[in-house]
């Protein structure tokens, strides 16, 4: 009966002694994780209305929560009397480890931020960056990947993308076709300049507006005219090849030929 009693008593104890701290740890914990959860939706709503990556939404309103929680936890544990700087050491090391071990990782995923938060290209656009030239056809987190005009796919890390220069031919929705022409030294410049102009503009892939030029650009072993039509991205290569095609068939009925060929005799 005594020890009935004894233990009852350490109960009771315990019971007032403790309970107000776990009622207060319980009450914190809840309130915690609705404040959380509330934050957490209210930074991936603040992010889509800025227009950020859906990936990238998730991957940061994710990483938000989750540390949240960890802060919350430790919170909670130390109300209820536990010792928290071991935990809080603990994980310092584990960050600390895991980060120098992913350093080149954590490159890539902060170039990958970058490049969807500032948007130097989107999906679709036509860029070249760290020497190689194709369409984005998708941004992730650590890489991005490029489809070439031969149809090969290229991974480029985030990282050094993002620190490096990148060129994008479709930002401004059109592009300049550079396209040099060579011609016989005694061609009438001002006839060859109109049927050029006139090519260009019969051509229905090419743009009104910028107009196109024609000028010339060198008088050495003849004349190079230099033929500047501005198309979509898309049609580059076909405005390429058929703007030189319909010039050729214009300067043939014109009677306008390339340079005559030439031989350097040396006799002794």
């Amino acid at each position: 009966m005594d020890k009935l009693t004894g233990f009852t008593t350490q109960l009771q104890n315990w019971i007032f002694g403790f309970g107000p701290k776990l009622i207060s740890a319980l009450l914190v914990f809840i309130i915690g994780l609705t404040i959380i959860n509330w934050t957490a939706k209210l930074a991936k709503k603040t992010m889509n209305q800025r227009k950020v990556d859906a990936s990238l939404q998730s991957f940061l309103s994710s990483m938000v929560s989750v540390g949240l929680k960890v802060l919350l936890l430790i919170t909670v544990a130390g109300m209820l009397g536990i010792e928290t700087t071991s935990f809080v050491a603990i994980i310092g090391a584990m960050g600390l480890a895991v980060g120098l071990a992913l350093q080149g990782s954590l490159a890539n995923f902060a170039g990958g931020v970058l490049i969807l938060v500032f948007k130097p290209f989107k999906t679709g656009d036509l860029i070249e960056a760290g020497g190689q030239k194709g369409t984005v056809l998708e941004i992730q987190i650590f890489n991005t990947i490029l489809l070439t005009g031969d149809n090969k796919t290229i991974i480029l890390a985030n990282g050094s993308l993002s620190n490096g220069t990148i060129i994008n031919y479709t930002k401004h929705g059109s592009l300049r076709v550079d396209i040099n022409v060579l011609l016989a030294g005694d061609t009438n410049i001002d006839q060859a300049k109109a049927i050029a102009l006139e090519v260009m503009n019969a051509n229905p892939l090419v743009l009104k507006d910028p107009a196109p030029t024609v000028s010339v650009i060198s008088i050495a072993g003849g004349i190079t005219l230099g033929l500047r039509p501005f198309t979509l991205e898309a049609n580059f290569g076909d405005v390429f090849t058929q703007v030189q095609e319909s010039l050729k068939r214009a300067n043939d009925a014109a009677g306008i030929g390339g340079p005559t060929p030439t031989s350097i005799v040396i006799s002794k």
